[in-house]
């Protein structure tokens, strides 16, 4: 049986590990209440523990899930993309039908910001009444199964990335009203590692993906075309992913930092998301 941690013994809470590799679902909070120190500790433990965690039943308010974000970091908000009228800090996904869409390819959230986000938490508004599910994928796994020599060379290795891709295609889906120009002279393109070292648990994480993730610096046309193609796809792995059946009311809370989600888009009737996106720093 799995043991109980200090954290869950001193705060009441049942973390329930879905996989071996990623996603744990947290029992035993109400996220209406004012949290104390030793609840965001262990939450905070258990989302670095297992990357992304899951909340039933959370009928909360858009200032309560403000409130309890703000626990983890100050709040991001995000430069485009349709926004909660009385809460502008709070992102609106609101889609029927969405094949084709930017969620559904594997991706971590703004990558082309100066400084990405530590991670965000969604919850679930109103649901279809089959699909929409969203997975999730662990980034320290797919750099550690990659082979002795990849990982070598990808160790040294830089990517840019550039939001020009996925804000053309929000434009283009009527998800976001900005001019590209303006945004693209705000949000210049940015050089990364493609290896990238967790500030918290110094840990190494493959840190590319396909809505952001344009180029790998230094190689050739054809060198990117074998290899960046080969990294994407290496994500999509089922070896270190969870996949996440939402009911109204449910809340994730991923870490942004060594996390690729992909929601599934399985669905046709309409299904309404909030997410609140943090910082990373506080």
């Amino acid at each position: 049986m799995r043991g109980t941690s200090v954290g869950e013994q001193m705060t009441g809470l049942d973390i329930r590990p879905l996989t071996s590799d990623i996603g744990a679902e947290i029992i035993g909070v109400d996220l209406r209440d004012e949290l104390d120190d030793a609840v965001v500790g262990t939450i905070r433990r258990a989302l670095l523990d297992h990357l992304v965690v899951f909340f039933r039943d959370q009928d909360i308010t858009p200032d309560q899930h403000l409130a309890f974000a703000g626990r983890f970091g100050s709040i991001n908000v995000a430069p485009f993309g349709p926004k909660l009228e009385t809460h502008p800090a709070i992102t609106v996904l609101d889609q029927i039908a969405p094949v084709g869409g930017l969620a559904a390819r594997w991706h971590s959230d703004n990558t082309y910001m100066p400084n990405p986000p530590l991670g965000s938490i969604l919850r679930a508004v109103e649901l279809p009444d089959i699909g929409g599910d969203t997975c999730f994928a662990n980034m320290y796994r797919a750099y550690e199964e990659l082979s002795g020599p990849m990982r070598l060379l990808v160790d040294g290795l830089e990517a840019a990335h550039d939001l020009t891709y996925t804000l053309t295609r929000a434009i283009d889906e009527g998800l976001a009203r900005e001019h590209l120009d303006t945004m693209r002279a705000q949000y210049p393109e940015l050089i990364r590692p493609v290896v990238r070292i967790h500030p918290e648990t110094g840990r190494k994480a493959l840190f590319v993906n396909s809505n952001f993730t344009t180029r790998l610096v230094g190689l050739t046309e054809a060198e990117n075309d074998s290899l960046l193609p080969l990294l994407l796809n290496h994500v999509r792995s089922p070896d270190f992913q969870c996949r996440f059946r939402w009911a109204t009311n449910s809340i994730a809370f991923w870490d942004n930092r060594s996390v690729q989600h992909y929601a599934v888009p399985d669905y046709t009737q309409r299904r309404v998301m909030h997410r609140v996106t943090i910082d990373e720093g506080d």
